[in-house]
């Protein structure tokens, strides 16, 4: 008798997939669907069919609750009823990535949104680890922006990571379109998460422009779009920017708003049952913040710059989301609604914006002009109301009248058209000036 490892031979069988085992919806309560009969992990995508309109519906598992697993759409839920089947990929997103995506519009989920054929793209996963600490270069060159107030007081690095903190209707898209047109990056990728759909084209003709707009990647995920898809498009956004920077290029990222970002992951963790803690943010809000944020910078081979908005609500710069993200990123630039009224554009708070690195980068020289115009801009604003109703006699304090001296001057170098571009030289130049002035 032959002595057959039938056992063996099972074993191998059940290894191997002969089959294809599918789940069926059981329940869907808000944001949430839950499915019976899925052998799944976190992070993977599955296809729901809803047989009744010969609809694929994209979603993602989010968690488990016993036996049942817990997606999220990353389409619209509209026909998805008791019974539908749900078939596992077994992988998680990926996304296509070219060059030829420059001068391109993608979804939260990396899809352009006009027909282009993207030869020779790499498919790419969109959740990836930061670099480690070990092979991020030394921040050591300027990265102009072409905004005065900007390169001259609050100097980039090439590899920096800025926040610009405001309220809403201050100005943060207008500054990120200056950026976009006029700095020295070599590809923008610019990700509007959580925005309305009538800005995005808006941003791209009015503040990006077709020069801008030629050097770019956008990707928009918007206020209507599944928590999900808003969360992805982020982490999207990062993918391509790494891209770039592995072909060794200067890349310049820029995100509007990380706070949307916040939200978006808050509903998804509400509605899997996180603890809401701070102003209803759950713990893993922020978890994913520095998962985010530390994946910009510097590599072996390429640097992304990165600039993030966050929109603070009340105009508090202190709001748990402001605060986080300020604790992460190398610098800060608060936008002042005060000084907006003034018609004062980009209304750029001197005196609380701060570039964690500008020393390091900068001549002293320059460092040192810095600090003597926001020296002289702290010292007329602690005089201004004596100043005003013609209290202060002239000649009776030397550092006030230098102060009164100066005010026009620096106002003048500190306010810029959206049409207007400096180059860094230039803007060091005119620093110079404004303070020589008599």
């Amino acid at each position: 008798m032959l002595n057959i490892p039938f056992n063996t031979y099972g074993d191998m069988i059940k290894k191997k997939d002969h089959y294809l085992k599918m789940g069926k919806v059981t329940q869907v309560i808000g944001l949430i669907i839950q499915v019976e009969g899925l052998e799944v992990f976190i992070g993977e995508v599955c296809e729901i069919k809803i047989n009744s309109i010969d609809k694929v519906v994209l979603s993602e598992v989010v968690g488990f609750n016993g036996n049942s697993v817990l997606l999220m759409p990353l389409d619209d839920i509209q026909g998805i009823g008791p019974g539908c089947l749900v078939k596992p990929t077994g992988k998680a997103l990926k996304i296509k990535i070219s060059n030829d995506l420059l001068g391109c519009t993608l979804d939260g989920l990396g899809r352009p949104l006009v027909d282009i054929d993207l030869l020779n793209g790499v498919y790419t996963d969109v959740d990836k680890s930061p670099p480690s600490p070990f092979e991020r270069r030394k921040i050591e060159n300027i990265m102009a922006t072409g905004v005065k107030a900007i390169d001259g007081l609050l100097t980039c690095g090439e590899g920096q990571r800025i926040g610009i903190f405001a309220g809403s209707g201050v100005g943060k898209s207008t500054l990120l379109g200056m950026i976009a047109k006029y700095s020295d990056a070599d590809v923008n990728v610019i990700a509007l998460i959580g925005e309305r759909g009538r800005e995005v084209l808006e941003f791209i003709e009015k503040d990006l422009g077709p020069i801008g707009y030629k050097k770019s990647v956008v990707v928009c995920a918007t206020s209507d779009q599944p928590p999900l898809v808003r969360l992805k498009g982020a982490f999207v956004a990062t993918a391509i920017a790494e891209y770039f920077r592995d072909q060794g290029k200067k890349v310049m990222f820029m995100m509007d708003s990380v706070t949307r970002f916040a939200m978006a992951q808050r509903e998804i963790g509400l509605a899997t049952g996180e603890p809401p803690t701070t102003k209803g943010y759950t713990p893993s809000v922020f978890a994913k913040l520095p998962k985010l944020l530390e994946r910009s910078g510097m590599s072996k081979k390429g640097s992304i710059t990165a600039f993030y908005t966050v929109l603070v609500e009340g105009d508090d710069m202190n709001e748990p989301i402001a605060d986080a993200v300020r604790s992460i990123l190398d610098g800060h630039i608060i936008l002042s609604r005060k000084i907006a009224a003034k018609n004062h554009f980009p209304a750029i708070d001197i005196q609380n914006s701060i570039s964690r690195l500008m020393k390091e980068i900068v001549s002293d020289e320059q460092y040192n002009m810095a600090g003597e115009l926001k020296e002289n801009m702290a010292i007329y604003a602690e005089s201004e109301d004596l100043i005003n109703v013609g209290a202060y006699l002239k000649g009776s304090n030397p550092k006030i009248d230098r102060a009164i001296q100066l005010y026009n001057p620096i106002n003048t170098f500190l306010r810029q058209n959206i049409a207007d571009h400096y180059t860094f030289d230039e803007t060091v130049h005119l620093l110079e000036e404004t303070l020589d002035s008599k």
